[in-house]
């Protein structure tokens, strides 16, 4: 039960800072491009990135907090169902070079910003 109450909360915060934060940047940002959600799938995959290799590092991480910053608040904070609807909604609107260009900037970012994440935590901790 202390796991699913972990993930939760996680969840739960997750899912308010990226509505927070996709709605604030959208809002600064012309067009139909989804900033926002881009830039939240990015910072999620260098958030979960960091977690999973200090996590991997540290034998004193316990499972409820890794639960609780992995599949809960990246869980929550991150947007992939988002990302594929708004890409197929560009399709939809015949923009498909916008289209390709998103699906290939979120994929190849959060890829590279997971990287980064794992790459920042060790560093800091190996020195």
């Amino acid at each position: 039960m202390q796991i699913l109450l972990a993930v939760a909360a996680g969840s739960a915060t997750g899912g308010v800072a990226r509505y927070l934060m996709t709605g604030a940047l959208q809002s600064r940002t012309p067009g139909a491009f989804p900033v926002g959600t881009l830039t939240v799938n990015i910072i999620g995959s260098f958030i979960l990135g960091a977690v999973a290799r200090y996590a991997a590092m540290n034998p004193a991480f316990s499972p409820e907090l890794r639960l609780l910053l992995g599949a809960g608040f990246c869980g929550g904070f991150t947007t992939f169902s988002a990302f594929s609807v708004e890409a197929l909604e560009l399709m939809q609107l015949g923009d498909y070079s916008r289209a390709l260009g998103y699906a290939a900037i979120s994929v190849l970012a959060a890829v590279a910003a997971a990287a980064l994440g794992m790459a920042a935590v060790r560093a800091l901790v190996e020195g």
